[in-house]
């Protein structure tokens, strides 16, 4: 089957958020031993990450250089952490496939993903990045062009758009390489967010997109089997933190914006890996799944996990 893994931001840091380059190295490898799995049981397998904490690092970056260079922007910053990322799932899934006895090439794609330019976001931005700060290190910043907010005692912090994916632009680029035999990273922390002028030029803007719905995006354009979605939990859960609580397993599509609708899933969390995996299986998809890390290789044939299924 053609498999397409989205990697939760657990996958790229230690199990205490570390982010240092090393703790990244280490959690890559582990993540990578999983995938190497995958692709032993013969799957076609496709990986997308989060970039979180790594675009974080950038942001605490420019917050301390402002004064002395101009700050990186955000489409920037994605396209740095897709070939840090990229580069270092390369380096360990090599290794782990040859250790397999499948050894197979592998490619980092830097991948833009299309978002309307017309979005309220950008207007109106919402999404807060970064971290606090009191408003004399956060004005060189706003006298650069950012938006930033006054949020009490905390301090202020910055706020972006995050538009809804509409398309993964170098889906072609992915497809030819997995018809060559590649294990393919692509659209790292949901593509880096273009958009496109009245003239067809695409041209990078300020915004973060959500990986999981760029994920289901380019797991359909690829005709994609099966989407996982791998976080640090077994399973969807239904009355979570209550005595009702119940971890869900095979379900429907409808069955699920049910539980979303009653407000079972976090919007900052689960949400959008829910309303992600509910998406693939609309558009066609056949089967999607949300699970830990560990269980992707059961996952992919519906045996582990929360799958949702027509």
């Amino acid at each position: 089957m053609r498999v397409l893994v989205a990697l939760g931001g657990n996958a790229m840091t230690s199990p205490e958020g570390s982010a240092t380059p090393e703790a990244q190295r280490t959690a890559i490898a582990g993540a990578m031993e999983c995938v190497a799995d995958l692709v032993a049981a013969g799957h076609e397998v496709v990986i997308t990450h989060g970039n979180g904490p790594q675009v974080g690092n950038l942001l605490v970056k420019n917050e301390l250089a402002a004064n002395v260079v101009p700050p990186v922007p955000l489409d920037w910053n994605g396209a740095q952490t897709q070939g840090t990322i990229g580069f270092t799932v390369m380096n360990t899934l090599e290794p782990a496939l040859i250790r397999r006895g499948c050894p197979r090439p592998t490619a980092a794609v830097v991948t833009r993903t299309l978002v309307n330019g017309d979005d309220p976001g950008f207007t109106h931005p919402t999404k807060p990045v970064g971290r606090f700060l009191p408003y004399e290190d956060a004005r060189p910043l706003i006298e650069h062009g950012q938006i930033w907010e006054d949020r009490g005692e905390k301090g202020w912090r910055r706020v972006v758009a995050s538009p809804e994916p509409l398309e993964v632009i170098d889906t072609h680029t992915v497809r030819t390489l997995l018809a060559a035999g590649y294990v393919v990273t692509a659209a790292g922390g949901g593509g880096i967010p273009v958009v496109r002028d009245a003239d067809g030029q695409l041209r990078g803007v300020e915004a973060v997109i959500d990986k999981d719905l760029t994920a289901a995006i380019l797991a359909r354009s690829l005709d994609a089997d099966v989407l996982v979605i791998a976080t640090d939990v077994d399973h969807a859960i239904v009355g979570y933190g209550t005595a009702d609580a119940q971890p869900l397993g095979v379900v429907t599509p409808a069955q699920m914006r049910e539980y979303a609708a009653a407000g079972h899933f976090a919007s900052g969390s689960m949400g959008p890996k829910v309303e992600a995996a509910v998406r693939f299986v609309e558009s066609g998809g056949h089967r999607s799944v949300i699970t830990s890390l560990a269980h992707i290789a059961e996952a992919v044939t519906g045996a582990y996990g929360t799958c949702i299924e027509s």
